[in-house]
């Protein structure tokens, strides 16, 4: 779905950032939390996802049946759109990134099972002839607390207030049919009422509620909110490919994950064992970051920086 709007004023983009932070958050609550009314956050939302400026979905925890993959593809750079446009269309891909050097993709996938893994790079990637080669990274761990990104437009407390920390999973959750059919209609849309999704699934709002509570306190999903970055006033968005030693590895993710610049940060298998992804408002300030902060952990060894160019697909949903 096209994003028709160039920018955002302050209050929208504060809005935004709270449903980036807490998608299903009453707009009551978020109208309290911000210090605003009620009515100006329900007059301002509405267009906001009429327009397809934020859209929400759900996420499934992948840490079960399913295999995280990250991957980076090059390919020749006039066929990189033409790739980039396939791996987006696969249902399994959820991000789907071109890279600034013009001839690499990088995307995460969640595989069903090993035999779907094996496909993928020993079939799919293989006999496509624009792909020049590929370096794939299983996903050990996923630091959550990225996931509370907001631009830097909300404070602490705020983010707080909106968005409680959930702790640590429970185990593997037991799924059936009926959650399942909840998992597809929540990633169609997120947002949706309770009233709407039983209709959708078959069963009553009260099971609904009960079901969904149970899927996010399981992390069995986890919910999300999408948006072009630049209408949160974001100019540099790169990847960085870190290297750790494996007793570093879980601390720095955990303190990387809390920076304000890290919408995203994950513990790799590979050479560089930690994926960090970055968005910051300009060059400068991603600078600052990379000299400042990356380089004032002593635990990395190495990084690679990779801007994004432009991107396919971002939490399952195309561009």
């Amino acid at each position: 779905m096209p994003i028709v709007r160039q920018q955002l004023d302050e209050t929208d983009r504060r809005i935004a950032a709270a449903l980036l932070t807490a998608p299903r958050a009453p707009l009551r609550t978020i109208a309290a939390c911000l210090g605003l009314s009620e009515r100006t956050v329900v007059r301002r939302t509405g267009p906001l996802f009429a327009d397809g400026v934020l859209r929400s979905t759900a996420v499934r925890n992948p840490f079960g049946d399913h295999v995280p993959l990250a991957l980076r593809v090059r390919c020749r750079p006039n066929r990189i759109q033409d790739i980039a446009r396939i791996l987006a269309h696969r249902g399994d891909t959820l991000w789907v990134d071109i890279l600034g050097s013009g001839d690499e993709i990088s995307m995460i996938a969640f595989l069903d099972g090993p035999e779907a893994r094996a496909r993928l790079l020993l079939r799919d990637l293989p006999a496509t002839t624009a792909v020049h080669s590929w370096r794939a990274y299983t996903l050990l761990r996923v630091f959550p607390r990225s996931f509370s990104w907001t631009a830097g437009l909300l404070s602490e407390a705020e983010m707080t207030a909106l968005c409680p920390d959930l702790g640590q999973p429970r185990g593997k959750p037991s799924l059936d049919a009926l959650d399942e059919k909840l998992i597809t209609a929540l990633a169609e849309d997120g947002r949706a009422g309770y009233t709407r999704l039983a209709h959708r699934i078959g069963t009553t709002a009260v099971t609904v509620r009960r079901r969904l509570d149970a899927l996010v306190r399981d992390q069995a999903i986890r919910l999300a909110t999408e948006i072009d970055l630049t209408l949160l006033g974001v100019r540099a968005d790169a990847l960085l490919w870190l290297s750790v030693p494996p007793a570093s590895a879980h601390r720095t993710g955990e303190l990387l994950s809390e920076r304000p610049e890290v919408r995203f940060a994950a513990a790799t298998t590979g050479a560089t064992n930690l994926l960090v992804a970055a968005a910051t408002e300009d060059l400068d300030t991603l600078y600052r970051f990379l000299t400042d902060t990356i380089g004032g952990i002593t635990a990395i060894t190495n990084i690679e920086t990779t801007p994004i160019l432009t991107t396919r697909k971002r939490t399952g949903l195309s561009y």
